[in-house]
Formats: structure tokens, sequence, C-alpha cells
């Protein structure tokens, strides 16, 4: 059955091929029809046979039409031919640098019985694909053809189509057991049979190729005559596009199919272990991204060692939540990390990229963009982001003129009891409505979080960051505070977004010339950061962020409290070697309710003192 299975998707994904092939064929016909009707007529009046005025007008009309036609028709074909396809960004794992997963990979294409992937790469995701990187932008120079793993020669190179490049996601190396990744593995390397048919892989670089010339038309230009010839060149490539793209979905589908009865016969019953392990790597992966890299990255640090930072993250989450009996045991087998020769470098590498597809930034370290190892992460991250949000929020209170009303001193100190004096609540609450009438007055300089423009590639994910005249703030992000509190929110964002306005040496003003593009790279440096983690962070959460960081500063400052990485919950306050879980509630209590009295008893019950300046950063 697995083999009628097989054939019956390859043969439905070769049909939708070869379908999308007369789509092109039809395309060249329709381009080649008045130069056809054109020489019929030029012939017969060489021939004497249609001679008289109105075929004389026929073929002076007809002859440039087909000219202009051809040449149109040319055009677009070289556009199409040439325009340069998306391709993922990924960091490329050469044979000499992980000679065991290579040999894994040929093994399981041999055993499979498909062509082995031409190259192997990560991407700092928890998925894994085949990408054809056939096309002449992207075909590698003459000296690396030694490179492809399937051993063919040169001669056997241009007689069959180029196998696809094997993608992994790097999180997969590290959490994963050798066995597990080879069945996770056995259904994507299954994809290459199908793409080594000739009637498949042409249709898929003539979409690839409509796709890109969309993409080329798309782009903005200056001059209005590269406009207009581009903008019917990208009519032309989206009308094409409209009629194959049923036939090139089905036709994926078909591939897929194939692939995936094809791989029924290798490691079946541990896949199913392993596909358990998949979407735990994703969960994990997604929390130690939000919650542990991204304070990191807002601040001009990037984790270096990312894909060993799951392995702890999912080990923390197994330890808490018990997902799976044996899990020693399981952590005893060879990790597939093994396979490579120098884990350490393409994790950081790897890293990186996660960094500037998910926040943006420099291409390599720098002054303010540099690597932080997981032993440092609490001193360097964590310290310092607290103490940062502790200075902005005193700044605005400076700027506010608020003073705080215990005690005699006169002296405007950075401490805690200043903060907890102003929030707590001496009037209304704020509620949807207010503005104008009893609520605070928002500062102007605030813009909308539904509303806020792109991010500079640089520019802290999960912010706004603009100038200009914005809008209010949405009534729903103060929605049930207290009137000190919203008006504090509100100032927090504006001058958030003022310090994220000015330019950094790692982030370009808007009147310096953008970067040129490297033809060598395989994306847009131009277009980061590709996937942004986080929506903009509403007024509330600003000021919770910020009241927390006061509090924890006061912690250290007062009571020996020291910063501290949760696997899962990214920064902790650890007091005693112990973290910290209770503070969040309260913290909301006081915004809410302006009722300062259960983070004081919590205060008072850890032994920090809120009447002590703290030192800022």
């Amino acid at each position: 059955m697995t083999g009628v299975g097989v054939e019956a998707g390859a043969q439905a994904a070769r049909a939708r091929a070869l379908a999308v092939l007369r789509m092109r064929s039809r395309a060249l016909a329709v381009a080649m029809l008045p130069a056809a009707v054109a020489v019929i007529l030029l012939a017969g009046a060489a021939g004497d046979r249609l001679g008289g005025p109105v075929w004389d007008a026929a073929r002076w009309v007809l002859t440039p039409v087909a000219v202009l036609v051809l040449l149109a028709a040319a055009g677009i074909a070289l556009v199409v031919a040439r325009a340069r396809p998306a391709m993922s960004p990924t960091v490329p794992v050469a044979e000499e640098a992980a000679p065991d997963l290579y040999r894994m990979v040929r093994d399981l294409a041999d055993r499979l019985d498909v062509p082995a992937p031409s190259a192997i790469a990560l991407t700092p995701d928890c998925d894994s694909w085949l990408e054809d990187r056939t096309h002449p932008a992207h075909a590698p120079p003459p000296a690396e053809e030694h490179h492809d793993i399937a051993g063919a020669g040169r001669q056997a190179h241009r007689r069959h189509p180029v196998a696809p490049v094997l993608v992994i996601g790097s999180p997969f190396l590290w959490w994963m057991r050798v066995g597990e990744l080879r069945a996770v593995l056995a259904p994507v390397i299954a994809g290459t049979g199908p793409s080594a048919h000739p009637d498949i892989a042409a249709a898929r670089r003539f979409v690839r190729g409509l796709d890109a010339a969309v993409a080329v038309a798309s782009a903005p230009r200056r001059d209005p005559v590269s406009r207009a010839v581009l903008a019917g060149v990208g009519w032309v490539a989206r009308l094409l596009l409209r009629s194959c793209r049923g036939h090139a979905a089905e036709m994926e589908r078909g591939v897929a199919a194939a692939a995936a009865e094809r791989a029924q016969a290798v490691d079946y019953g541990l896949r199913i272990v392993a596909q358990e392990q998949v979407g735990l790597a994703y969960a994990g992966w997604d929390r130690l991204l939000t919650r542990v890299a991204l304070p990191a990255w807002r601040m001009g640090r990037w984790p270096s060692r990312l894909d060993a930072g799951v392995v702890a993250a999912l080990t923390e989450l197994s330890r808490r939540d018990r997902l799976a009996e044996g899990f020693a045991s399981r952590l005893g087998e060879r990790p597939a990390c093994d396979l490579l020769e120098e884990p350490g470098a393409v994790d950081e590498a790897a890293s990186l990229l996660a960094a500037r597809l998910f926040h943006g930034g420099p291409a390599g370290p720098g002054p303010d963009w540099s690597p932080v190892d997981w032993s440092a992460y609490p001193e360097e991250v964590v310290d310092r982001k607290w103490r940062l949000d502790a200075a902005r929020l005193h700044r605005v209170l400076d700027a506010m003129g608020v003073r705080p009303v215990t005690g005699t001193t006169a002296t405007v100190a950075p401490t805690l009891s200043r903060v907890l004096d102003h929030l707590t609540d001496t009037g209304p609450a704020w509620t949807a409505g207010d503005a104008g009438a009893t609520g605070p007055a928002v500062d102007p300089a605030v813009r909308r979080p539904d509303t806020a423009p792109p991010e500079a590639p640089g520019a802290p994910t999960g912010t706004t960051g603009t100038t200009g005249a914005p809008d209010q703030l949405d009534d729903e992000d103060l929605s049930g505070t207290t009137a000190p509190s919203a008006t504090l929110a509100a100032r927090l964002s504006a001058e958030l977004a003022r310090e994220e306005a000015a330019p950094s040496p790692a982030t370009p003003s808007p009147a310096s010339p953008p970067p040129t593009p490297d033809p060598a790279a395989l994306w847009d440096d131009r277009a980061l950061p590709l996937f942004p983690l986080q929506p903009p962070r509403t007024a509330r959460e600003l000021l919770a962020d910020h009241l927390t960081a006061m509090v924890c500063c006061a912690a250290m400052d007062t009571a020996g409290a020291t910063p501290g990485l949760d696997w899962l919950d990214g920064p902790t306050l650890l007091i005693e070697g112990e973290r910290t879980a209770d503070l969040a509630p309260r913290v909301l209590t006081l915004i809410e309710d302006g009722d300062a009295a259960p983070l004081r008893v919590w205060l008072s019950q850890l032994g920090i003192r809120p009447e002590k300046p703290v030192r800022l950063g």
C-alpha cells in the first residue's frame, strides 16, 4: 500500500506540474500570435497572394504591434528568468563542519531511495523544510561544486536537477536526540524524490520566477519610465500567478503526500515520539525568545547561546510540569548537536541570525550590539535593565515635579517611597471617556500603539518609536487605572518614544542613505526585522515594568537581593537564592486601585526599605 500511495501522490504532483507548464506554453503562444499573423501577412505579400490596400494596412499595423509584443514578452521573460526568488535566511553548514550530520542525511536518503540534499543549513526556528536554490542568482561558484553530497559529478549536475537544500531548525539539533532528529527529517528528505522530476522542477522554477518578478515590480522606483515598465511586468506576472496558483498548490500537496508515504517505513514508531518533542521544543523556544532574549535585544545585547538556552528552558519546563516519564533517561542519549564539529560556533551564528530576524540590528557584534553569555546575563542584562528603567521612571517624575509626601527632607532622592506615594490613589479612577474631563492630561507625544509605524532596523521591538504629531493613547490602555497611574504611564510612553527616536550608532538615521544590499546575501537587510516577536506594549504594561524594576533595585540595594534568570519567565529577583513569584499582583493592585498596602507589607516582610535611595543605571 505504501508504494501505491507514493506513486499516486507523485502522479498527482506531475499532472499538476504539467498543468503549470501548459499555462507557461499558453502565455508564450499568446505572445507569439501577433508575430505569427505578421509573418503570414508578409509572406502573402511576397507571393502576391494578399495584395490590396486592406492587406497592406493590416501589414503596416500588425508588424509594429508584433515587434512590440515580442519585445515586451522577451523583457518579461528576462525579468522572470533573472529575478531573484526570495530565500530563507539561514546559517550554512559545510560538510567539513558536520560530517556526521551529512552522513546521517546521506544514509537516510539512500534508505528512502531518493537523491540526497545538495547542502544543509540551519534556521533559528522550530521547523524543517527543503529549499531550492538553483536559481542563477543563487548558484554557487564552480569552486563549491565539490560540496554536493549527492556525489554527482559535473556531467550529472548538468543532466539532472540539483537537489534542494535541507533546512533544519537549530533548536531541534540541541533538544532532540539523534534518533529523534532522524525520524523527524525522514519525511522532509523524502521530498527530494519528487523534486528531482524535471517537470516538477521546471514548474517550481516558473512559479518562483513569477513571484520574484512581482516583487521586483513592487519595489519603489523613482524613474517614471521604469515604474511604468515594471508596472506592466507586474500586471502580467500577477495574471500568470493567479492562473497557475491552484495547480501549483495541488502540485505541492501531491509532493508532500508522496514524501509522507515514502517515509512511513523509516522509524515510524520513533517519529510519533519525536513529534511530541517538536511541540515541546516550539513551546520552549517561544518562551525563551519572548521572555529571555527580547529584553537583551532591546538593550543592544544578544545571547550568544540561544540553542543551549532552549535545552535549559525545556529541562526546567519538564521538571516543573513533569511532562514525560523517563525524562532523565532520554537526556542520557546522544544529542543531535553532537553531529556538529563545533556546536558552540554554530549556536552563536544561529543566535545572531535569530536576533536579526526577530529584532533587527547589525550583521555582526559592535559597541552597541554585543553578545552576552548566559553566566553574565543576570549582571549584564537583568541588573542593567532594571536600573535603566528605574532611572527613566525618576526622570519622568522629575519632569512632572513629583516630590515625596512622606518625610521632612526637601531633596528629591531616587527612592521607592517617592513612587509609592505618588501612585497612592488620591482621586477618581481613570476610565474610558475621561480624556478631556476629569482624567489626566495625556502627553501629546504619545501615539496609540495600534497606529505605530514600522520600526527601523535595530530599534527595540515591541515599543513605539515615533516623532511627529501622534494621536493620544487609546482609552483601553489606561482603563481601570487611577489618575496618577494613567498620567505617569502616558509620560513614560512618551519618554520611551523619544529615546527610541534618537539615532544611535547601530541604527542609521532617516537622513542617511539606505545600505546597499549584498548581492551574495539571501535576503534584503533593509527589511529587518522580518518576524517581530511582540506587538507594542501598552502604557499600563510599561508602567508595571518600570515599577517592578524600581522594586527590584530597592531590593538589591537595601536587602541584599540579586538579579537572576528564569529560563521560562526571563529576568527574576532572587532573595536568599529563592525566586520571588508574588510581586506582580501587588504591583498591579497599586496601579489599578491605588492601594500600596499589599506591596508595602511585602516589602516589610522581606526587609526591603523603600525610603532608602537606590543606585540608578
